[in-house]
């Protein structure tokens, strides 16, 4: 396992993060806590922050010059977009910095933004900021927390497993009465 790890690790952070990342680069950064050598955290957070800004430029990108498919695309997430849209209208800009850690809207605002007139530039450097931050606060977060999640994950895997799958079936309910 630490062989696939050590080879294939950052291109798996680097593929998985171009969509969101969230949990790849928590997993990385906890692997890089072990002091295996197989990860690095700084090399992950790099990692994850770029492919996270290269995503979310490519759905800003395709939005923008092929908004038929955007708007197909985004059709089947009516309540979603809605609430994007209401979030840009209620917080501008900095919807970019805060759709990064929400799980459901991360995809959609850059869709949502490219869809309307926002400043490709502007948007561009709004979305390097934020990924390096998200990238920054997730990774070293998850670092220093790494002796606390690898001690409980050994002792509590069982519960924990539970706990996690009661968390995403909550928040997957929940997002969708959105």
């Amino acid at each position: 396992m630490e062989d696939i790890i050590k080879d294939w690790g950052y291109l798996a952070l680097f593929l998985y993060s171009f969509g969101g990342g969230f949990v790849g680069l928590v997993v990385a950064s906890v692997l890089s806590f072990t002091g295996t050598g197989d990860l690095n955290l700084y090399i992950c957070m790099l990692v994850a922050g770029t492919s996270n800004f290269i995503g979310d430029q490519f759905l800003f990108y395709m939005a923008r010059t092929n908004k038929k498919y955007a708007k197909e695309t985004m059709r089947k997430y009516g309540r979603k977009v809605a609430l994007a849209h209401l979030w840009m209208r209620k917080y501008g800009s900095p919807v970019v910095f805060i759709q990064k850690y929400i799980y459901g809207i991360k995809t959609l605002i850059p869709l949502a933004m490219g869809l309307t007139k926002y400043s490709f530039k502007k948007f561009t450097i709004y979305n390097a900021i934020a990924a390096a931050l998200w990238a920054v606060v997730v990774g070293y977060a998850s670092y220093i927390l790494g002796e606390a999640i690898l001690t409980y994950a050994d002792e509590y895997k069982y519960y924990g497993v539970a706990i996690i799958l009661l968390i995403v079936f909550t928040v997957s309910y929940y997002l969708r009465k959105i």
